[in-house]
């Protein structure tokens, strides 16, 4: 209602301030619904420092040597795999090992470097994939973690260029 009453509201919309009041209640109690918990800001805080260290350390290195088991050994028992705008994702250590195995982590797919960032107060990287035409490592997308304490619980890959957009990230790693 950005700062109008609920009589103002009613006024514009035709109609009560007791039904935009009931419409604000509804609202409210919808979004308390659909909030985690806990956010993501207050998981982190609550992560010992070693421990987050840790969790990063142990993604770049298994997602570095196409470990799928490794990966998954890191996902919550519902963790869910997307990647916007595609209209597919992936849930539970089933579905992503099959798809980490075929397809992202596959024997022939390319090698991977990852850099390590913060998006929004979240556990992120700048995410390369190995060309053989600049013979580098040049960018794939921003990988964003979202933990359960030290599990993660969901993997968002932004494979767009404009994803590295505002990250002091390089455009590619040397070998």
């Amino acid at each position: 209602m950005l700062g109008f009453s609920a009589r103002e509201t009613a006024e514009v919309l035709d109609t009560t301030p007791v039904s935009i009041d009931s419409a604000l209640q509804r609202a409210h109690k919808a979004v308390d619904e659909r909030l985690p918990e806990r956010s993501q800001q207050e998981t982190l805080r609550s992560i010992d420092d070693a421990d987050l260290k840790q969790v990063v350390e142990r993604f770049v290195t298994a997602w570095e040597r196409a470990d799928v088991a490794a990966v998954v050994s890191m996902l919550a028992e519902d963790a869910v795999v997307a990647m916007p705008p595609e209209p597919t994702w992936f849930t539970g250590h089933g579905a992503i090992a099959a798809f980490l195995g075929k397809i992202a982590l596959s024997p022939s797919s390319p090698r991977h470097r990852l850099i390590p960032i913060w998006v929004n107060g979240q556990v992120a990287f700048g995410h390369y994939s190995w060309s053989q035409e600049p013979k580098a490592f040049v960018r794939h997308a921003i990988t964003v973690l979202s933990l359960r304490g030290t599990e993660i619980a969901e993997l968002t890959f932004f494979r767009s260029p404009q994803a590295f957009t505002g990250f002091d990230l390089p455009e590619r790693i040397a070998p």
